[in-house]
Order: structure tokens, then sequence, then C-alpha cells
């Protein structure tokens, strides 16, 4: 992978939605909850009315927790589903395959089973190709399928397609985790509820930080047979955070209002104007079906290095010439208008 000369920060960067600030209101209200004393390790009113609201949307009957970032969500997720001699299924293209350092392998013991996903989604006849071995000592049995919605690749699970992975799941004794980063963009997409996407799943993550926190994922458990574990998990894996209501009030902001509905609608729109963009400029071709807040397209390497002098984006395939646009919940028009100026520049001039 190259490194990219860093552009001027006054442009809006398109690498990553992590590059984004914080919405106002989710930074208005960590200074709300910074007042006077508060129980620790989440005994005070902003996680309480938090998880209460995520429970509620989603349907669970088990709980909610909140953690610092994705990567402790999700090996907190699975580690609630899995034995210690169990696997975990998952696309090739999955961030707990690609993206935590095997941070699953090392911290959980488990073994991951990955399968080519084309598009970045599990269907269940490749899950069917990962069960061969169950039952033969020998082998790490498979127990856990891993979806995440949004994918890596920016495309979506459509609702019968979570559920007929979740029916062959559940015909076959495997649990389900989803991996929900961008659980908000995936939601804001399919035009549906929460409840919607976590009947699928046995556990899934609500994704705070790429929608407009500072610094918050939540975990909730579907059932409540599934939680006996959790608050000790939580705290082996380094998520439990004293000072909570600071974690609590960021999610609080997030629901109230749907504001974390909105930002992800916002995001996905601003990736769907740069990909409607891209469709008048020859020799761009966009890869993925655009379906959150990501934009893959296919251009000459001479372009990539040319708009990297002034943009800020993820060359994702360098071999084949693939790059990842991200958008966030504050890219302005403006700014997908004049890089979609400036890509037409470039390319026109080679």
């Amino acid at each position: 992978m190259t490194t990219a000369v860093i552009p001027s920060p006054a442009r809006k960067s398109f690498r990553s939605d992590n590059h984004a600030g914080v919405h106002p209101a989710v930074m208005a209200a960590i200074a709300e909850a910074n007042s006077g004393d508060a129980i620790a390790y989440g005994a005070d009113p902003w996680t309480a009315r938090a998880t209460a609201e995520l429970k509620r949307r989603t349907g669970a009957t088990g709980e909610a927790y909140l953690v610092l970032n994705g990567s402790g969500a999700n090996i907190l997720g699975l580690g609630l589903l899995l034995g210690r001699h169990e696997a975990v299924i998952c696309a090739e293209s999955a961030h707990i395959n690609t993206d935590e350092c095997g941070a699953a392998e090392r911290i959980l013991g488990t073994k991951l089973l990955t399968v080519p996903a084309p598009n970045g989604k599990l269907t269940p006849e490749l899950i069917a190709q990962r069960l061969a071995g169950r039952g033969d000592e020998h082998f790490a049995q498979p127990a856990v399928v891993c979806v995440t919605q949004a994918t890596e690749l920016g495309t979506c699970y459509s609702l019968a397609e979570l559920g007929k992975v979740h029916d062959f799941c559940a015909a076959n004794g495997l649990r389900v985790y989803m991996d929900g980063a961008r659980l908000a963009n995936a939601a804001a997409h399919l035009g549906c509820t929460l409840a919607e996407l976590a009947e699928h799943a046995d556990v899934l993550s609500f994704g705070g930080t790429k929608n407009g926190a500072l610094g918050v994922e939540a975990i909730v458990v579907m059932r409540e047979q599934d939680t006996a574990s959790a608050l000790y998990l939580r705290k082996q894996h380094m998520q439990l955070v004293s000072k909570m209501r600071f974690l609590g009030a960021q999610i609080d902001a997030l629901l109230t209002d749907d504001l974390w509905l909105r930002n992800a609608g916002h995001a996905n729109a601003m990736a769907r104007r740069l990909a409607d963009g891209l469709a008048t400029i020859p020799g761009v071709d966009v890869v993925y079906p655009v379906e959150s807040d990501a934009v893959f397209a296919r251009l000459d390497k001479r372009h990539i290095s040319a708009l990297q002098r002034d943009w800020m984006f993820h060359v994702w395939d360098e071999p084949s010439g693939v790059v990842r646009w991200m958008t966030a919940f504050d890219t302005p028009e403006a700014a997908v208008d004049e890089f979609l100026s400036d890509i037409t520049a470039v390319v026109a001039g080679y």
C-alpha cells in the first residue's frame, strides 16, 4: 500500500468516516454530563437511559453494554457466544479477519473460518462450505457466524438475506453475531428499524464512533440466557470504562430524535451523490453497489496519484487500482461536488 502525501486539512477527507469530528449534539451531551459527580462503571443515569433505549429499540430481552471501540465490541460479542474449542465463520473481507490484528485469535483463542464472499455478504450456501469436520475432534468446531452490516465493501444485507442466514444457522446449531459498526448506515439504506435488523442476530454491535460519536460502541445481547458472562468478559477485555457516563451520554444523544439515523442517512446520501457523479466520468468504474457511506471505484493509477496530492482517500487494492471513498455525517454537498470536479479534471488531463 502506498503512503500518500497528506493534503491540506482544509479539504474534506474521503479516506474514512473515522476522520470526521464529533456531532455538535453529541459534544454538547458530553459537556452536559461533565457536571458534578456520578457513580462510576455504568451506575449512572446516562448509561441507564442509553442501554434501556437500545434494548427497547432492538427488542432485546437480554442486556446492552457500552464499550470503547469496534474491535472491543467484536471481541466481547463473539466471546459471549463461543466455547474454547469453537470457531467463527466469516467473510474473508470481514473486519475481524482483515483489520483487527488477529484479536479474535489472540484474545479469544478462536479460529476464523473465512469464506470468499461476493460483495462481502455470506449466504447459507457459503456458510455450509465451512461445516465440514463437525463432530471430529481434530477440527475446531464451527459455532458462530459473523455477518457485517453494512459490510466492509459498503454493501448491505437485505432483511430477506439476513433472514435466510439466520434460519440456516438456527437449523444447523450456529449462533449469529452481527458486526454493526455501520449498522446505522444499513438501517438508513433499508429504511428499517433496529429491531428488524436485530431479530436476525443473537448478539450485535451498534456503532457510534463512525456516526458522530467521540468514541463509543454498544453490544446488545438479544436473549437473557446469553448475558451470564457479559459483565466479566467486558472487564477482562478491558472494555469496562470507569467514567461510563460519558459513553452513555453519547449513545443517549445519538438515539435522541433519531440523530443516529439522520447522520447515517446524510452520509449515505453523500456517497450516492458521489457515485452518481462518477457515472458521467469516463474511465472511472464503481465496482460494488453503493448502499452505505462507501464508494469503491477503479481508476488509472496515474489518476490516483494525481488526486492524492490534494485529497485524502484509501487505496483499497493497489494492483487493480481500486480505491475507497468514504463519506460521513458532516460531508457537505459542496465537498462532494468539488471532489467530482477534480476527478473529472484529472481524468481529462491524462
